[in-house]
């Protein structure tokens, strides 16, 4: 997925299957699952964040490599499972698979999965030779 490279604030998400089942057993069309206003996704990949100013830069030190321009990261990260605003979401396809691009602001709850769970459950294994590959 390194070929599509998202902008700004925006957020590209792989929805859930149109098709879902009510307390009652019934199953939902895809068409009925669209109509309602919050939808859910996986989130795959997000853009670089809020554009902001950099109150490093000065104009007077064009020698220094400093941009006049900062981005604040987005809370969203790939994994996250998004509850976001339908109607603010573009439905694109790329690669054969239909994902939606939702601005962060559209966003409504995230679901962060367990660093444990991530960790295939390693149980009471000693933890901290792990901390050396953490970012």
């Amino acid at each position: 997925m390194s070929a599509l490279i998202l902008v700004g604030d925006r957020v590209l998400i792989a929805p859930d299957d149109g098709e879902r089942q009510t307390k009652a057993g019934l199953y939902l069309p895809a068409t009925v699952a669209e109509q309602e206003r919050v939808q859910t996704g996986r989130v795959v990949s997000v853009g670089p964040g809020y554009l902001t100013p950099n109150p490093e830069y000065d104009e007077r030190e064009s020698w220094a490599a400093r941009s006049a321009v900062r981005y604040l990261p987005l809370q969203a990260q790939p994994g996250d499972y998004a509850f976001f605003l339908r109607k603010e979401a573009v439905a694109i396809t790329y690669e054969d698979r239909a994902y939606l691009i939702v601005p962060h602001a559209a966003i409504l709850a995230l679901v962060r999965p367990d660093p444990e769970d991530v960790l295939g459950g390693l149980g009471d294994a000693d933890l901290s030779d792990l901390d050396d590959l953490l970012p």
